[in-house]
């Protein structure tokens, strides 16, 4: 998605934002979407690996009859 973006979009994104927000909000912003990513790929990880330990094999010990 990004990679169709190139260089300029992202200046002019920049620059719009900029303009928007301010040069004192910009930090914040980028500082909470740092976090919310963060958080989402955490979240992402700990779901991934619940899926992966739910789907191995158990290996409850058998009782042989003797």
């Amino acid at each position: 998605m990004l990679a169709t973006i190139g260089i300029p979009g992202l200046i002019l994104i920049l620059i719009i934002a900029l303009v928007i927000f301010g040069p004192k909000k910009l930090p914040e912003i980028g500082k909470a979407t740092g976090q919310t990513l963060k958080e989402f790929k955490s979240a992402a990880d700990d779901l991934t690996k619940e899926e992966v330990e739910d789907n191995k094999p158990q290996t409850d010990k058998v009782e042989k009859n003797t």
